[in-house]
């Protein structure tokens, strides 16, 4: 799939098939999160992998009970890592480790449709509820909850606005 197709065609999936994914997608998934750019390289984000369906149901309470969360194959965390922006200081922990986690999240989400899946980027959840779930070290912070499977259906395209360009 070429790229702008990617990027025009993804939707937000909340409903999955009971079909399973198979393992060596989800391992693209994470290399795509894993190459997108980040500040100096430092790469202050980690993912953490759920097929645990207990963890997925405390998971999905944690997100204002999204139940679309538990019904997905599989479910990936993605965490900034302060200890790894340390060098960059306020600006790091502010805004650069965000910024790498934002680039990690978009490139899943795209891999996953460019492979057949569909995501969610949830972002609505008790984040302090999803680090005691867990188990989650203090330098580690969810930024992200992203439920994979094999989408149901897809919604159709939903108007962009088109006053949001400025030129100078």
């Amino acid at each position: 799939m070429e790229v702008f197709e990617a990027i025009r065609e993804r939707r937000s999936i909340r409903k999955f098939t009971s079909q399973q994914v198979e393992k060596d997608k989800i391992e693209k998934i994470i290399l795509a999160g894993r190459q997108a750019p980040s500040a100096g390289n430092l790469q202050a984000r980690d993912f953490f992998v759920i097929t645990d369906s207990d963890t997925k149901e405390k998971l999905t309470l944690a997100a204002h009970n999204q139940t679309f969360i538990s019904e997905a194959p599989y479910v990936i965390v993605v965490c900034t890592n302060e200890e790894r922006i340390k060098p960059y200081g306020e600006r790091g922990t502010g805004l650069y480790m965000f910024q790498d986690t934002g680039a990690s999240v978009q490139n899943m989400l795209l891999a996953a449709h460019a492979l057949g899946l569909g995501t969610c980027w949830v972002g609505a959840f008790d984040d302090k509820a999803v680090y005691e779930i867990m188990g989650l070290e203090s330098h580690l912070w969810p930024v992200a909850i992203i439920p994979i499977g094999y989408p149901e259906s897809s919604p159709e395209e939903r108007p962009k606005r088109d006053d949001d360009v400025n030129w100078l």
